[in-house]
């Protein structure tokens, strides 16, 4: 037994059939696709070698307690992986396939991951849709999980068979044990804490006092008039896709200044300027905010599972029109984020569950989740391998990520960075976001009026 993390069981606390906690890849290779029943022993045999994904997650139910990873003693890999095909009449496109595939809950009761082959509509191309519970991994560990699957070179075998056989299913008493030994081994760390903290009141203080003041900041905003990127939400989703060259990122980053994320920052700024003008929504000297995950891994941290991330919430200047004026907006603000102290506060936030009962911990997330009204979309920017990767002598040629949405949060924007370009996934409302095309457009409109600026010296 492991127990999950406080973080990741905010992901489990959180979700319902609305708030889906779902987050995956669509991964496309070149064509002709092999064989189903190679792709599905080829992937079999390299998911086995991953020890989350042969666990399943075990509540505590009427046990005190945290919810444990534990084997799955009927655990077998090619019931996780399915096949579907766009061939036939009526099949949909791969957006539309994808936001279908995303959208419905994992089965608690087994590893929480699945997969689809998915055929596509040509001999060309084929794709394979990765999903995972977020619980299980953040963005940065679910791009570390993919690259451990598929190989580094072509014509990568398919991994040996290991012995692994799972432990057998804890019984209740063995479960309350655990529970009781993690309560000392968590109450002991909290006094060593509390001694510390007293055995250094002017430092605490002051870190106290950043922590809450940023805290403020964050969650009790001055509200502005509300666009219609915020407000209810419905069980089903919207998915498109966009890729940008990184050799554009790169030319602008260095004619115009900032950071990679600086300038996809401002893209996306400008890609949601176009959706609230198409929408007939004013944007004259607004800004909205975006919950920006941010990892806390080390550079030794890479290769593992779970979630090692808190957030700060960024201001998109979707008011200006200038795009050197807007990079610059985005550049110093996002600089001035960095000592703000937020990620503190979002830290102690998103860890609460290591400090009150777990019960009340998933309270909190629900009720932070169902109520919160600063925060209007999501953007999470991960790095990927800068090498290609292949399942067997198929080359994966676009890796497009997908993120999930919830609360009152109708719209999110994932990119992943892979080999020569950046690929956004947007994810939307079904009934709410219908235009997220519109917003995808955006963006490249944003690359290219900051490219052209780059470019004009």
């Amino acid at each position: 037994m492991e127990r999950l993390s406080s973080l990741d069981g905010v992901f489990l606390a959180v979700e319902d059939r609305v708030n889906q906690m779902n987050i995956g890849t669509v991964a496309i290779f070149d064509g002709p696709a092999p064989p189903l029943d190679e792709v599905r022993a080829f992937l079999a045999s390299r998911i086995m070698l991953v020890p989350r994904c042969r666990q399943r997650v075990r509540e505590p139910g009427r046990v005190f307690g945290h919810p444990v990873w534990i084997d799955d003693v009927h655990f077998d890999p090619c019931e996780h992986i399915h096949a579907l095909s766009l061939r036939g009449p009526g099949s949909g496109d791969l957006d539309q396939v994808a936001a279908d595939l995303l959208s419905p809950q994992l089965d608690r009761n087994r590893p929480l991951w699945e997969v689809w082959v998915i055929d596509g509509k040509d001999g060309d191309l084929w794709a394979i849709l990765a999903k995972v519970h977020h619980c299980m991994v953040d963005g940065i560990a679910g791009s570390d999980l993919l690259s451990a699957i598929l190989g580094q070179q072509p014509d990568a075998e398919a991994a040996v068979p290991d012995s692994w056989v799972p432990s057998p299913e804890p019984s209740s008493l063995a479960f309350a044990w655990f529970s009781i030994r993690n309560a000392l081994v968590s109450f002991v760390a909290h006094v060593r804490n509390v001694a510390d903290v007293l055995g250094h009141p002017g430092h605490s203080w002051g870190r106290a006092r950043n922590t809450l003041a940023a805290a403020k900041q964050l969650w009790y905003r001055q509200h502005h008039s509300p666009t219609s990127l915020t407000g209810p939400i419905g069980t089903h989703r919207r998915w498109t896709h966009i890729a940008v060259p990184f050799d554009d990122v790169r030319e602008i980053r260095t004619s115009l200044g900032g950071s990679v994320n600086d300038v996809v920052v401002a893209a996306v700024s400008s890609g949601f300027r176009d959706l609230l003008v198409e929408r007939g929504e004013s944007v004259e000297g607004r800004t909205i905010t975006a919950m920006v995950p941010v990892s806390l891994r080390g550079p030794t941290e890479h290769g593992g599972t779970g979630n090692r991330v808190a957030n700060i919430h960024a201001l998109l200047p979707v008011g200006q029109t200038d795009p050197r004026s807007a990079l610059q907006a985005v550049h110093e603000h996002l600089d001035e984020l960095k000592t703000s102290h937020e990620i503190e506060a979002t830290g102690l936030l998103l860890g609460i569950g290591d400090f009150v009962p777990r019960v009340l911990a998933d309270r909190v997330a629900r009720s932070v989740l169902h109520r919160q009204r600063n925060v209007e979309t999501v953007i999470t920017n991960v790095p990927g391998p800068r090498s290609p990767l292949y399942l067997g002598s198929h080359r994966m040629i676009e890796g497009y990520p997908v993120a999930p949405i919830g609360g009152r949060v109708r719209i999110s924007v994932a990119i992943w960075s892979y080999c020569d370009h950046l690929y956004f996934g947007i994810t939307g409302d079904r009934d709410t976001a219908y235009d997220i095309e519109r917003l995808g457009q955006g963006i490249n409109r944003g690359f290219a009026d900051l490219l052209n600026a780059a470019q004009s010296g």
